[in-house]
């Protein structure tokens, strides 16, 4: 059976559209870097879409294009790579598309750079002589962290960089997960990706408050004031908790989900697709409720994490972990530890190596069950009834590892019509050396000799809507204290719900002193009920915005971090709030800010909102050695699209396992 139009492509369909390419490039070295599903244009899919929904689909209709997007590079007789683009027709065998990138724009990362990168700071004396200044206590190595090289710097050549973060690590305990950013050295190798060279070392400031943007106060025994901070079990001084009990996921009965043919989700009137592919991960598209379309298209666009330490050359540290390296390359296998729980369905990816060659990625995205607590309660206090749900949620996660940082990325479908979108950031902090008894401006010291620099995490997630159609009007509504009034107001209690219609594409701002609520309705559709147009709702998160000042790199590079919601007009391809291009951006090129600003009129039109929310980790002791999970969501509900409470038939069953405490078990435990 011919897969279907949105699902990930499989490892035979990566192979074919790689001979293709070859076969395009048959006189030079071709290195790849991801082959993936191109989705099909938006107007061809929805005309198969609306067919399956009608279930008038049948083997003879007609089928969008099955494409795949090829990203490499050619490899010329100078040996400086050129990097390509192309859209691959699979089923006809045929390049329909190629684009020469060229040196305009850097390729994001590819995780056979990080190899080369630390292989390369094995191999160069340059780096070796560096190293060679610090006397490490006998048993240390050398530890070296691949990072973005970031923004590059005004004046500064065009060439493709590769960066370092270097710390040391303690063998002594024969344990290779032993933590080795508690010690921290103040260097950082820089490699031509190109001539595969480290052409230059950054040296670091160690120094505190006071002691300049530049102060290297560097002594042999650079880490002697660095403390051991171990995280995993086996390694912790005291062991972990002992008075622990189990807290088990049980479901009988399996799960209430079902999957059809690896990408199609059923569960609790919710019908949807999931994808996978490398730069966003996990991808939600064609979402009904009840046979009610609510969105064409859901994902997590793009992060950027900027830190706020100006000593050279931190003002270039700033990721875009989706647009730099790409997300789903970054997927944990979510099989290998306790990431998901209860009865759990996988999705696998497909990721290439450099020649191409593809293979499964297994285990990357986690479908679940879970309790959330009450979902709705009522008591009759006259009888003493109490009628009460459970809001059971159906979990669709993925968790990518950066580095020191890992964030849990969630999108969770209720019983009663709604999606949250969830972030949890967690990991280590990334930290620099402090020279001992110093504190810094620019951080906090978390530990002997670490300091754990302040920085922004800064997420945009997009969300492509089809409230009962793909026609769709975004609103904002208020809530404002009216005047006295002897007519209208006069015991001084009303306040009125001020509606704006959005008519233009623009960035937008949450305004939480007025309680501004975005509204997407359409307004082709009236609720039987109030009268009003059928619609979904969400107020936007009001976190702070990028801090880095206006017509900084950072802040120029990251136009979309400036608003909380922007909503522009639907085009095909424009998936990324920081543009296609982010690897050492100076400026966000066709990004979110440039869609919004065509000013295109998106009343009763194909719109797109983007939610831009995050953190500013002025980073505490209790953040050391691993954080606990900041926890950020984006609650997308229901505004007048039904017409009662949608889970009011959900069952108010009791749950059979829980069980009573007695007074004599608690009594075993010391009293209170």
């Amino acid at each position: 059976m011919a897969p279907h139009p949105l699902s990930t492509l499989s490892v035979e369909e990566a192979r074919r559209a790689r001979d293709v390419i070859l076969a395009a490039h048959r006189d030079v070295v071709v290195d790849f870097r991801e082959i993936y599903l191109q989705e099909p244009a938006k107007e061809e899919l929805k005309k198969y879409l609306n067919l399956e929904h009608s279930a008038r689909l049948s083997p003879t209709s007609p089928r969008p294009p099955r494409l795949a997007k090829c990203q490499y590079d050619i490899i010329g007789t100078d040996r400086i790579p050129e990097y390509h683009e192309s859209i691959v027709d699979i089923d006809s065998r045929r390049r329909v598309k190629h684009e020469i990138i060229g040196k305009q724009h850097h390729a994001a990362l590819t995780l056979w750079e990080f190899e080369t990168l630390v292989n390369v700071c094995k191999a160069s004396p340059l780096f070796q002589a560096a190293i060679a200044e610090f006397k490490l206590p006998e048993g240390f190595e050398v530890i070296v962290e691949p990072w973005p090289y970031g923004g590059l710097d005004l004046g500064e050549e065009n060439r493709r960089y590769f960066q370092g973060l270097c710390f040391a690590q303690n063998t002594l305990s024969k344990n290779p997960d032993s933590n080795f950013y508690a010690y921290p050295l103040p260097l950082i190798p820089i490699m031509d990706a190109h001539k595969k060279e480290i052409v230059r070392i950054d040296k670091l400031a160690t120094g505190g408050k006071g002691d300049g943007l530049t102060a290297k106060t560097h002594s042999e025994k650079i880490i002697n004031h660095c403390q051991t901070s171990e995280y995993v079990p086996e390694l912790l001084e005291n062991g972990t908790r002992k008075d622990l009990k189990p807290l088990n996921v049980l479901q009988p009965e399996g799960p209430s989900f079902k999957v059809i043919n690896e990408s199609l989700v059923e569960w609790q009137k919710w019908k949807f697709r999931v994808s996978f592919n490398p730069r966003e991960g996990a991808v939600i598209h064609d979402v009904h409720y009840n046979r009610r379309s609510v969105l064409y298209r859901l994902s997590i666009s793009e992060m950027t994490v900027p830190y706020a330490d100006p000593r050279p050359p931190f003002q270039r540290k700033q990721a875009f972990d989706f647009g730099d390296g790409g997300a789903g390359n970054c997927a944990n296998n979510l099989s290998l530890g306790c990431d998901c729980l209860g009865v759990i369905k996988y999705f696998d990816g497909v990721i290439v190596g450099s020649s191409g060659e593809p293979r499964v990625h297994p285990n990357v995205i986690c479908l679940h069950e879970q309790d959330n607590g009450i979902g709705w309660k009522h008591t009759n206090w006259r009888t003493g009834r109490a009628v009460v749900t459970r809001n059971r949620e159906l979990v669709v996660q993925f968790i990518i590892t950066l580095a020191n940082y890992e964030y849990v990325f969630a999108f969770k479908f209720d019983q009663s019509g709604g999606i949250t979108i969830e972030v949890r950031a967690t990991g280590i902090v990334s930290v620099v050396n402090i020279d001992p008894g110093k504190t810094s401006d620019y951080g906090n010291v978390v530990s002997g000799g670490v300091l754990a620099q302040n920085h922004q995490h800064i997420f945009c997630v997009r969300i492509d809507p089809a409230i009962d159609g793909h026609n769709n009007t975004v609103l904002h509504e208020e809530s404002h204290t009216m005047p006295w009034d002897k007519e209208a107001n006069p015991s001084g209690n009303f306040y009125k719900v001020q509606k704006t219609v959005i008519e233009h594409s623009a960035g937008l701002d949450a305004a939480p002193q007025h309680n501004r609520t975005f509204k997407i309705i359409n307004p082709n559709k009236k609720n039987p009920i109030s009268g009003n147009p059928v619609g979904y709702k969400f107020v936007p998160p009001p976190t702070q915005k990028i801090l880095a000042s206006p017509g900084s790199i950072q802040s120029q590079r990251a136009l979309f971090a400036r608003h909380h919601v922007w909503v522009t007009k639907y085009r095909d391809n424009e998936l990324y709030a920081g543009g296609r291009f982010t690897m050492q951006s100076q400026l966000e090129v066709d990004g979110v800010a440039d869609a919004a600003s065509r000013n295109d009129p998106i009343i009763n039109d194909d719109v797109v909102l983007w939610s831009v929310f995050g953190l500013t980790h002025n980073p505490r002791v209790e953040d050391w050695p691993v954080m606990p999970a900041d926890i950020f969501q984006v609650n997308f509900r229901p505004s007048d699209f039904f017409t009662a409470n949608p889970s009011i038939d959900v069952p108010s069953n009791k749950n059979t396992s829980s069980q009573l405490i007695t007074s004599s078990c608690c009594s075993e435990q010391g009293k209170l």
